[in-house]
């Protein structure tokens, strides 16, 4: 377990919040045109990699919010948080 500073609600414990995968996964600019195989890869394939990592969370059991948050997946540090919309800070 660690802790998850809510840019909305401040530190809280990680079982408060959903975690939503991999951040800034751009959507295909012509979704008509892609194949079978193009749009598994879009929806299923994800980096997944040991070391910093930018994700989106959710505060499920909060404010119900969605924030980005960079983290280390191999310690669970946590590097930078921020709002929706936002540029990531610098890690």
């Amino acid at each position: 377990m660690f802790l998850i500073n809510c840019p909305y609600c401040g530190e809280r414990d990680q079982s408060e919040f959903s975690s939503g995968g991999e951040a800034h996964i751009e959507r295909p600019k012509q979704p008509t045109e892609l194949s079978d195989d193009e749009w598994a890869d879009f929806l299923f394939m994800r980096k997944n990699i040991k070391g910093i990592q930018f994700e989106r969370w959710n505060h499920s059991h909060g404010c119900r919010k969605w924030f980005n948050l960079i983290r280390d997946t191999s310690n669970d540090k946590i590097h930078g948080i921020y709002k929706m919309g936002e540029k990531p800070p610098k890690v």
